[in-house]
């Protein structure tokens, strides 16, 4: 039985929650018609909808244009997701040295589905190519994140992942082909370490390293992104993929001391006694 067969389904929070999943970058307004189609219910129903989030404060409404937004309040539950995120806490102190380390931009990212989804990010201070906000989601056949990731998997669960999602081109140096896919996940296997070279955007170079917990399963991946412009892959390789290395191991093994996490705690409430682990 599929979970929305189930009888303990709730079918009106699910509709809620797809009338606001309907606005995204393309639609960041909609009146009541524009959301009855995107969300797919009917307009009474939208308007249903729409007045019950606009009092719980998740949409607005503007009086003039009548037409509704999302508030910042559906930042809430991910802002609660991430300061109650034990990984996060565990390895922010070690992305952090990271990228003062390197001077370049470190992420975490872990697996949604079929994408990885930064939960983490230390951006470069010297420079940035493109804006990838926390939250920010990216496949994982041509991510260094999901690559790292499968290359912990079984080869029959990557290659039917692989093969259950779409691959398009993102850029002309796109790899989608499953059988060289599948040949560069070997080879990240042996050398501990995977990469992308602007397979997503142009003028990114990007590796990453998988993460585990104390069971030695994948819970996620470190990303380091440099610019071709100021880095080549021979270079890069050599200078900044072993302190890549030592952190998604150090972030594995060893929780930092309470000195360390202090700084990111501030603001969220006591201060634990110690760190933990995912």
């Amino acid at each position: 039985m599929e979970p929305h067969e189930s009888p303990l389904f709730v079918q009106s929070l699910a509709t809620g929650l797809a009338v606001l999943d309907s606005f995204t970058t393309e639609r960041p307004t909609m009146n009541l018609r524009e959301i009855s189609e995107a969300a797919g219910v009917t307009k009474s129903a939208a308007q249903r909808f729409t007045h019950t989030l606009v009092a719980l404060g998740l949409l607005r409404k503007d009086a003039a244009s009548k037409r509704f937004s999302l508030s910042p309040r559906t930042l809430d539950n991910g802002y609660r997701y991430l300061q109650a995120h034990v990984l996060l806490e565990r390895a922010n102190p070690y992305l952090l040295d990271l990228n003062r380390q390197t001077g370049e931009t470190v992420n975490l990212a872990e697996l949604d589905g079929l994408e990885m989804v930064y939960i983490g990010r230390f951006p470069s201070p010297h420079r940035a190519v493109v804006h990838m906000p926390v939250g920010r989601r990216l496949p994982i056949f041509c991510s260094s994140a999901g690559r790292a990731f499968l290359s912990s998997l079984p080869d029959d669960q990557v290659e039917q992942m692989l093969a259950s999602m779409e691959r398009p081109k993102f850029t002309p140096h796109t790899i989608t082909d499953i059988e060289t896919l599948m040949s560069i996940i070997a080879k990240v296997r042996e050398t501990g370490f995977a990469y992308s070279i602007e397979e997503f955007y142009l003028s990114d170079l990007a590796f990453a390293v998988p993460v585990y917990n104390i069971r030695g399963e994948p819970v996620a991946a470190v990303n380091l992104s440099v610019s071709t412009a100021y880095w080549s892959f021979e270079r890069a390789t050599l200078e900044l993929v072993p302190k890549l290395i030592h952190t998604a191991r150090m972030i594995s093994t060893t929780p930092p001391t309470f000195r360390a996490m202090e700084p990111f705690q501030i603001g969220y409430g006591k201060l634990k006694e110690g760190p933990h682990h995912r």
